[in-house]
C-alpha cells in the first residue's frame, strides 16, 4: 500500500492549488487522485475550444439531472470536469471574486475566517493581473488573469452605452473596490491559452519529487478507521487499490462528487444510506443537502450590424481567425464568448446589486442536440444578451441512486420554488428589455428573437424562464460549512464533522452562493485551505 502525508481527491479548481500549496516547501509527501485523464488537449487550451469540450464524455462528466418541477420538468445538463484542473479546464474562463459582502455573510452566519478582509488576501495570493498588482488585485500568483478590453467585439460599446442610459455606471474592474456595474469581463488567460489550474499549480507541483499524481483514478470510497480517516480506496485500470494518508485525506472533488464520495464511505444522513445498503459509520444529514445554484436566461437578438457570427460561420471566417490565432494568439478564439456584462440592480429597494448581467456578441438559435456549436453561429448577425440572479433562495439535494461509485448522483436542483426566486427572474426578464429599450442598443437591434413578441405579462415571462432558462453551472453548497453539524458538513476549518483527519476543500463547502461566476472563489478556498491544513498540521 503506498502512503503519503496528504491524499487529495480531485484535481480540479480547488485541489490543484491545494496540492501545489501544500508540497512547495518539500516537507511533505502528496498524492493527488483523479478521475480524468491530462489536460493536455487542443480543446482544453484553446479559449474558444470550451465549446467542444461542453460535451466530451472524455474531459467531462456530463451529468443530468432529475427531472425540475420549477422548469416544468425539464432535465438540466450539468458539465463537470473530469480532466486535470477539473471545471476551470472546461468553463467559460470569467474570473469574479464575488461582492465583498457575500464573504462578510459567511463571517456573519459563524465562519470565523471566512470574511471578505480575511480572504481577500488569497485572491491576491493566487492572481497575476496584466493590469497589475494594487490594493485588491494580485501581480506575481501562479493564476493569469487576462483583460479582454482591447479585443472585444465593437457591440459591446453599445450595451455599455445602453446600460449607462438606462441608468446602470461603467465599471472597470468588478473585482475591485465595488462590484455594481457594467464592463469588461477579464478571463482566467495567458498569451492567448486558457490558465486552468492544471496549468496554473500543477505544472509546478508535479516537477518536485514530494507529488504523486494519478490519472484515470476513481475513487471509490475513503477508508474510516476507529473516527478517523486513514486513506481511499480508488480503482484505475479495472484494479481496485489503495493509497493510505499519514496525516489527512482531502476531499476536492466538487459539489457533486465529494458529496457522493462521503456517502459512499458512510458519512451522510443515516436513514438514507441504510435505506441504499450502506453502513452508515457517521450520521451527517446535510451532506448533500442546501445545494444552490445559479439559473439564468438569454434573450436573443437579430442585429443590424456585423456581429461575430459573420467572423465566425463562413469557412473561410473561421479558416482566417484560426489562421490569426496561430499567428497572434489573438482574435475571437482567444477570447471568452462572454465579452461584457455586470452587476447591477433589478429594483430600487435592493441593497446590493442582485443581477448579473452577460452580452455575447454572437447568436445560436438552432444548436444541434448534444453540441455546442461555438464556431457555428447564425448565419445571420446576431448576439445574446442575459442575466442571471446573483443570490437565489431556492435549495436543492443530491442523493445516491445505488451503492456503485460509478453511477451518478440523482440530482434535484429544486428550481424557483421560492416566490422570491421567481419574483427576480421576472425583474431580470424586465431589465433585460428595459437596456434593450435604450438608443444604443436601438441602433443596432434589428428585432427580437427569443422570446417572441408574445411574450408579455408577467405570467408569461415566468413560463418562458421555467421553458428556456438553465442552469449557469454554479452548484455549491452540498457539504456547508457552518457552526451547526446538524444543518453543515465542515467547520470554520473545513473538518468534516465527526471524522478525524478529513476535510473538504472546494466549492462545496460555500455557506451561500457568491454572487457571480463560482471558479474564483473555488481557487480561494483551495488557497485558504491549504494554508488552514499547514496551520493545523505543524499545531498538531
Amino acid at each position: 500500500m503506498a502512503e503519503f502525508d496528504f491524499v487529495i481527491v480531485g484535481a480540479g479548481s480547488a485541489g490543484a492549488a491545494v496540492a501545489d500549496r501544500l508540497s512547495e516547501d518539500g516537507k511533505y509527501s502528496v498524492c493527488v487522485l483523479e478521475a480524468g485523464g491530462s489536460d493536455l488537449n487542443f480543446w482544453i487550451w484553446v479559449p474558444v475550444g470550451y465549446g467542444k469540450a461542453f460535451y466530451n464524455k472524455h474531459i467531462n462528466w456530463m451529468y443530468y439531472t432529475q427531472p425540475d418541477p420549477g422548469l416544468n420538468n425539464r432535465e438540466g445538463y450539468w458539465p463537470r470536469g473530469k480532466v486535470l484542473g477539473g471545471s476551470s479546464s472546461i468553463n467559460a474562463m470569467v474570473y469574479i471574486r464575488g461582492q465583498h459582502a457575500d464573504f462578510d455573510d459567511w463571517k456573519a452566519m459563524g465562519n470565523t475566517g471566512w470574511g471578505w478582509d480575511d480572504v481577500l488576501p488569497y485572491f491576491k495570493r493566487s492572481e497575476t493581473n496584466d493590469t497589475g498588482a494594487d490594493a485588491f488585485r494580485g501581480g506575481d500568483g501562479p493564476l493569469h488573469v487576462s483583460s479582454m478590453t482591447k479585443h472585444t467585439h465593437p457591440l459591446c460599446q453599445n450595451f455599455f452605452k445602453a446600460s449607462e442610459q438606462a441608468g446602470f455606471k461603467f465599471n472597470p474592474d468588478f473585482n475591485g473596490a465595488d462590484q455594481e456595474g457594467v464592463g469588461h469581463y477579464q478571463i482566467t488567460a495567458k498569451d492567448g491559452f486558457r490558465m486552468s489550474t492544471a496549468r496554473a499549480y500543477l505544472a509546478r507541483a508535479k516537477k518536485r519529487s514530494n507529488v504523486t499524481i494519478l490519472t484515470k483514478a476513481h475513487t471509490k470510497r475513503i477508508l474510516l478507521e476507529n473516527g478517523r480517516a486513514t486513506g481511499v480506496v480508488y480503482e484505475k485500470a479495472g484494479r481496485e487499490q489503495t493509497v493510505s494518508a499519514r496525516r489527512e485525506v482531502i476531499l476536492s472533488a466538487g459539489a457533486v462528487n465529494s458529496p457522493q464520495i462521503l456517502m459512499l464511505s458512510g458519512v451522510g444522513d443515516g436513514a438514507e444510506l441504510q435505506s441504499k445498503g450502506i453502513t452508515s459509520l457517521v450520521h451527517s444529514p446535510a451532506v448533500g443537502k442546501n445545494m444552490q445554484d445559479h439559473l439564468g436566461l438569454d434573450h436573443l437578438y437579430r442585429s443590424k450590424v456585423p456581429t461575430l457570427n459573420q467572423q465566425l460561420y463562413p469557412w473561410w471566417g473561421k479558416l482566417a481567425q484560426g489562421i490569426r490565432y496561430v499567428l497572434t494568439r489573438g482574435g475571437p478564439l482567444a477570447l471568452s464568448l462572454n465579452q461584457a456584462g455586470g452587476f447591477v440592480k433589478s429594483n430600487p429597494d435592493c441593497k446590493r446589486p442582485n443581477m448579473q448581467l452577460y452580452f455575447s456578441p454572437v447568436s445560436y438559435t438552432k444548436a444541434p442536440k448534444g453540441e455546442r456549436p461555438l464556431m457555428n453561429p447564425d448565419p445571420f448577425p446576431g448576439f445574446l444578451f442575459g442575466m442571471q440572479p446573483t443570490r437565489p433562495t431556492s435549495r436543492g439535494h443530491l442523493e445516491l441512486k445505488s451503492t456503485d461509485p460509478f453511477e451518478p448522483l440523482a440530482i434535484h436542483p429544486n428550481s424557483l420554488s421560492t416566490d422570491h426566486d421567481c419574483k427576480e427572474m421576472i425583474e431580470g426578464c424586465k431589465l433585460l428589455h428595459k437596456i434593450a429599450a435604450s438608443p444604443a442598443f436601438q441602433e443596432v437591434i434589428d428585432s427580437q428573437i427569443a422570446p417572441g413578441p408574445e411574450v408579455q405579462s408577467d405570467e408569461d415571462m415566468l413560463e418562458d424562464v421555467r421553458n428556456r432558462c438553465s442552469t449557469v453551472f454554479h452548484p455549491v453548497s452540498t457539504c456547508r460549512m457552518g457552526t451547526d453539524k446538524t444543518e453543515n458538513v465542515v467547520d470554520q476549518r473545513l473538518r468534516v464533522y465527526g471524522v478525524d483527519g478529513l476535510r473538504v476543500v472546494d466549492a462545496s463547502i460555500f455557506p451561500t452562493v457568491t454572487s457571480g461566476n463560482t471558479n474564483a472563489p473555488a481557487i480561494m478556498v483551495g488557497e485558504k485551505g491549504a494554508d488552514l491544513i499547514l496551520e493545523d498540521t505543524r499545531n498538531a
